[in-house]
């Protein structure tokens, strides 16, 4: 039971890696780099005020700075998956365009979140003093519960990430690649597995996220 536990919380991981790897390689596979790509894309979207950047905090489109940040190895590739993240970036910066709901939601959790998730993790780490110093365990029960449901919120927030990131892939992505006759002629179905990984990204953030708020629940009934 363990073990397949512990399949469905780290696989779903471990095959976006494992896909993205496999088709890095080549890396010279197209002639221009993912960042070119995502440039020529967004130009033909009229989306010029959208800029394109590298980045070291992982491939994404940021809806408030309008910018698709792309990672060294994407931003400066010329592999099928540079070529086919980059679209997928892209895709997020067509939701933001059409003001997609789901994106929009995301977005608004995500602010909501991250100054919710501090509070909830220095409420974690002070609760245990508090009961202590306080002699009132109770104090530090209620910190203690008000730091674990913190915690879930970026649960929450990858849930939401879900429909925005297989939309981007699918409804976006892929149609624009055909459109544009990026892609080499036997790399679509190579394409759309990627398209899934990049979609997938956010699933196991997910499933992280619950094993962390599992493990709090764990202590929290000891």
């Amino acid at each position: 039971m363990t073990i397949l536990l512990l399949a469905l919380i780290f696989g779903p991981g471990l095959w976006v890696r494992r896909v993205l790897e496999r088709y890095s390689s080549p890396p010279d596979r197209y002639a221009g780099t993912g960042a070119q790509l995502a440039r020529y894309l967004l130009n033909k979207l009229e989306l010029q005020h959208v800029a394109v950047e590298s980045t070291d905090q992982g491939d994404h489109y940021d809806p408030l700075a309008k910018v698709v940040r792309l990672t060294a190895d994407n931003y400066e590739g010329r592999s099928l998956t540079a070529i086919t993240v980059a679209a997928h970036e892209v895709g997020h910066a067509i939701q933001d365009q059409e003001g997609y709901g789901p994106l929009r939601l995301r977005t608004y959790l995500v602010r909501v979140a991250r100054p919710v998730e501090r509070i909830g993790a220095g409420a974690l780490m002070v609760a245990p003093f508090v009961g202590a110093l306080t002699r009132v365990p109770s104090i530090g029960i209620i910190m203690f519960l008000a730091g674990f449901f913190t915690l879930a919120t970026s649960t929450l927030v990858h849930l939401a990430t879900l429909p925005t990131e297989f939309d981007a892939s699918f409804n976006r992505a892929l149609p624009l690649l055909d459109e544009q006759r990026v892609l080499k002629k036997v790399d679509r179905p190579h394409a759309r597995r990627l398209l899934t990984a990049a979609a997938l990204t956010y699933v196991s953030a997910s499933l992280m996220s619950l094993l962390n708020v599992a493990r709090w629940w764990a202590i929290l009934r000891r």
